[in-house]
């Protein structure tokens, strides 16, 4: 049963430069035996509310996506995209394919730990206001830092979340946020933001990181590995493990 009415879009944005990478296309990498970006995309597809995704890759690896989507039989994949220099033009150049759509979920390639749950909660929270985004409340405390390196302020901490992605909205709204942006922004919310918009937060989850080191992939590795058992893994059997797959690897 789908969360909301109407056609579900995704737009899965995984067309960065992976300069920390090591010279290799990040979400080609590989992950438990098969590339980081398959994790992601049969999340999206055997998802039960999304109707059609677009895939915006680096225009340097559009034939090894578009393979890839074939091979899988991804059948909700309608486009497979070169995106643009920074991330928001890479979201615009995936909203520019949706055609009928009243929904959109947008997504980063680079977090594979991403579930149908939180793809289906951040539809039903968006319901409310339009606007929904994944988050976690910070577990550090922040310090705001000048640029020559000292502490200006100690925001409450009780007050900040870390933004993540899924991050979903309705077509209308963020298509007319992507119209009118003139400033560069790190998500999709932010520009829904400048237009006056409110933005809901529910809660993501801690083990939904992005993948931009192979520090983060060896992680990534770990946290899908203890995905689906009952007793998820401590913060010492995790630290083990990643240190034991890298310093085997």
């Amino acid at each position: 049963m789908k969360e909301v009415n109407g056609k579900v879009s995704a737009v899965i944005v995984a067309a960065g430069t992976s300069t920390r990478m090591g010279g290799i296309d990040k979400v080609f990498a590989p992950l438990n035996g098969q590339p980081l970006l398959a994790k992601v995309m049969t999340v999206f597809q055997d998802c039960h509310s999304v109707d059609e995704i677009v895939l915006v890759l680096a225009k340097k690896s559009l034939e090894q996506g578009r393979t890839l989507v074939k091979e899988r039989g991804w059948s909700k994949v309608i486009a497979v995209c070169s995106g643009g220099p920074r991330r928001q033009d890479s979201v615009k150049e995936g909203l520019r394919r949706l055609v009928d759509c009243d929904w959109v979920v947008i997504h980063d390639g680079a977090r594979p730990c991403v579930s149908a749950d939180l793809v289906e909660r951040g539809l039903i929270a968006a319901r409310k206001t339009g606007a929904a985004i994944a988050g976690v409340p910070v577990k550090d405390t922040i310090k705001i830092v000048s640029r020559r390196g000292f502490v200006q302020q100690t925001p409450a901490r009780q007050c900040l979340w870390a933004a993540q992605t899924p991050q979903v909205f309705r077509y209308d709204l963020i298509a007319e946020a992507y119209r009118q942006a003139d400033d560069e922004v790190t998500d999709d919310a932010a520009l829904v933001e400048k237009l006056g918009h409110r933005v809901e937060v529910y809660m993501g989850a801690y083990h939904n990181i992005k993948v931009t080191t192979p520090e983060d992939l060896a992680v990534a590795e770990v946290l899908l590995q203890k995905q689906g058992t009952t007793q998820p893994a401590t913060t010492e059997a995790l630290c083990a493990s990643v240190s034991a797959t890298m310093h085997t690897g």
